[in-house]
């Protein structure tokens, strides 16, 4: 066997070398990120969901990292202004928006057209769910989800549902689950939970669709009850709630979810060191618990896991808009 020829020899071991120094350069980025303040963009007014997480998950990394992580507000129209204003920063990892349902799996399908696109941005952390529950008024003469559903099949048209609005994720699991199940149950649509939630309460809608907050206390009190969770598994927040998926719609699992994402082309090295330290955040005892106390759960899921529940989700939600009659806009 002839020896490779000098030049081939020295091409291999340019390459090699290459390789090292761009291994070395990548680990030098991930060790000094961040050298500065990072900034999480969250969509909506302070309150929210995604602020809230932005503020705890926030406070907790910023811990670990020595840097400030500051808090930008930047509300309008469901996500689009906020995604517009992250595109226009570098991709270094140090501008981050506070991602939910809305931006990538709600309003491809609710906007006639959208300035961004899912390939303008970088996936980095899927950080958070929040389950999301069914309460009924305890006057109606149902114990459980199953005998709701057939108290609806009875009696089509009489029974009604009460979500924050038209296109959000409130009526599209109780879309989807109207046509699993072929029951016929009223639509009514209020601006947001602060009105849904008390109208179930007074028995204008016999159901409600919200977050475990908005009804924890109503529940206390014997002012709703709790007859199912949207996740495919039963929630920690309220372990003794069946899961719709257990409750006659096998495989049922849509909550919202909260993950970080930034301008495409954040050095892969960046991306995995945010995605691992975020999930040591929410993971993190005392972080875990202020979590829950605010009805959210953690996931720390890295970049792969958010991809596939973003693909998971996207095809739910594509079928289920059609099915409800939301036209885009």
């Amino acid at each position: 066997m002839h020896p490779a020829p000098r030049s081939s020899r020295f091409s291999l071991w340019s390459v090699c070398c290459l390789w090292l120094l761009l291994l070395a350069v990548g680990f030098a980025q991930a060790q000094s990120f961040p050298s500065r303040a990072v900034t999480f963009v969250v969509p909506y007014a302070p309150g929210g969901l995604p602020d809230t997480i932005a503020r705890i998950v926030g406070q907790r990394v910023s811990e670990k990292w020595g840097q400030p992580v500051v808090v930008e507000n930047r509300p309008g129209g469901n996500g689009v202004v906020a995604a517009q204003y992250v595109l226009t920063k570098p991709a270094d990892g140090y501008t981050l928006m506070v991602t939910d349902l809305a931006t990538f799996t709600i309003n491809p399908f609710t906007y006639k057209s959208l300035p961004y696109a899912e390939k303008d941005f970088a996936f980095v952390s899927l950080t958070a769910r929040a389950p999301l529950f069914l309460a009924m008024n305890p006057s109606i003469p149902a114990a459980d989800f199953p005998q709701f559903v057939a108290l609806v099949k009875s009696n089509p048209g009489k029974y009604s549902y009460g979500s924050s609005g038209i296109g959000s994720i409130m009526q599209l699991v109780m879309e989807s689950v109207k046509s699993s199940l072929g029951i016929d149950l009223l639509h009514v649509p209020f601006k947001g939970t602060g009105q849904s939630v008390p109208a179930a309460v007074t028995n204008q809608v016999s159901l409600v669709v919200s977050a475990y907050p908005s009804l924890a206390g109503f529940v206390k009190d014997n002012k709703l009850k709790l007859v199912a969770v949207t996740t495919e598994k039963r929630s920690a927040l309220a372990p003794d709630v069946a899961s719709i998926a257990e409750s006659g719609i096998p495989g049922f699992d849509l909550a919202p979810y909260i993950g970080l994402t930034g301008p495409a082309g954040i050095p892969a090295v960046i991306v995995e060191k945010i995605a691992a330290d975020v999930a040591e955040a929410v993971k993190d005892p005392p972080t875990l618990e202020r979590l829950r106390a605010v009805g959210i759960e953690a996931v720390g899921g890295g970049p792969k896991e958010f991809a596939a529940t973003l693909a998971a989700d996207r095809a739910k939600v594509e079928k289920i808009v059609p099915q409800a009659g939301i036209k885009p806009e």
